[in-house]
């Protein structure tokens, strides 16, 4: 327990912040990577280029250990659109995903077919934007080859079921979003073929930054097609000539690494692995559990799963459409941080929200509901 209250005590956003699918405010050890890598890229000091260099190292030991990947199957990148789109451009075959998954892979999975004709997405239908393992096996084709999903979809919060989709697909790729999902869930990752992180999310970390997880299965049926200089076979750069990619995840990485980046990322996920993976979420449980019993406080509609088996850190309120406005408005008024979207609103929580933004929730709920009381 004192190993979790020490992970809390790296949250410093303001009261009212349930915004971190958009955004999670960077953690306190995260900060401090920042101020130190300042100071060393400011003077230059003697050694500084060598130290710098080593952070990448360092962040894919610690991914290694958050997700049950090899530190030598990760690879930096500088977010999960970017590691998506490397995975989804070396595939052959079809792509089952749906239409509805963040537009980031939906939109790998189109730019891919119209450039190489080596891949297609076969659009799947889901049961109102969640991806379970049934739907998945019942539109499975002879031409299949691989299926993308999010861990967490970032629409309504529903947590895929990552054990389940791997029995119904046998030995096909399984490529996994994982941005809405780690940092929140204890979730079984290593399930995944190809598993794509940003860090701007619940890890904490801040933008610029993520990582992408490659079994050896997947490095040896993927094609590199977007591969630069850091991944040539050999690890190192070469001129006057163009050399093998690297096997695996190594060849898909076309530029270099941030190093200030990985840095960043190496300690947010390092706070992470101290705290405890399991830990951590059975804590946001039991926030997200208060955030819907607020909800259904003042009969507002929620859309994502009440199982605490499928669901995350992301809870969406459904208004009716004459109320939308209005259920904005008492959240902006009352300094509650949201995302509106589509008609819903979608608050998203951390392990370290406060009972202080918990509070402003209730009031801006009550405050939704006297008003609709009022118009009625």
């Amino acid at each position: 327990m004192d190993r979790l209250l020490t992970y809390l005590t790296g949250f410093d956003e303001e009261p009212g912040y349930l915004d971190v699918a958009a955004f999670g405010p960077l953690s306190a050890p995260v900060l401090a990577e920042w101020d130190a890598h300042r100071d060393l890229l400011a003077r230059g000091r003697y050694g500084a280029l060598g130290r710098l260099t080593e952070n990448v190292d360092r962040m894919r030991a610690a991914a290694a250990t958050l997700t049950g990947f090899r530190d030598d199957q990760i690879v930096f990148q500088p977010g999960a659109v970017e590691g998506l789109t490397q995975a989804v451009f070396g595939v052959t075959g079809g792509i089952l995903v749906s239409p509805g998954e963040h537009p980031g892979l939906a939109a790998a999975a189109v730019r891919a077919s119209e450039a190489l004709k080596a891949t297609a997405p076969i659009w799947l239908d889901t049961d109102h934007g969640r991806v379970t393992p049934g739907q998945i096996k019942e539109q499975l084709t002879s031409t299949t080859t691989a299926v993308a999903v999010s861990l967490v979809d970032p629409r309504t919060g529903y947590l895929a079921d990552l054990e389940g989709i791997r029995q119904v697909i046998g030995d096909r790729l399984l490529l996994v979003d994982a941005t809405y999902g780690l940092g929140a869930v204890d979730a079984p990752v290593a399930q995944a073929d190809v598993l794509a992180c940003g860090g701007h999310t619940w890890l904490r970390a801040g933008y610029g930054c993520g990582f992408l997880a490659v079994s050896d299965r997947a490095g040896a049926k993927l094609t590199p097609v977007l591969s630069g200089p850091p991944g040539f076979a050999g690890g190192e750069t070469v001129w006057d000539q163009v050399p093998d990619p690297a096997d695996g995840a190594a060849g898909l990485q076309l530029g270099d690494p941030d190093p200030v980046a990985a840095a960043q990322l190496a300690a947010a996920i390092e706070d992470l692995n101290r705290a405890g993976v399991p830990a951590v979420a059975d804590r946001l449980r039991s926030v997200v559990t208060e955030v819907i019993a607020l909800a259904d406080e003042y009969a507002v509609p929620v859309v994502s799963p009440r199982n605490v088996t499928e669901r995350a850190g992301i809870v969406v309120l459904d208004p009716s459409e004459d109320q939308l406005t209005a259920l904005t408005a008492a959240l902006f008024n009352h300094g509650v941080s949201a995302t509106v979207q589509a008609g819903r609103v979608r608050l998203s929580a951390s392990a370290g929200t406060t009972s202080d933004t918990l509070e402003l929730l209730r009031a801006s709920l009550l405050s939704f509901a006297m008003a609709a009381r009022t118009v009625h």
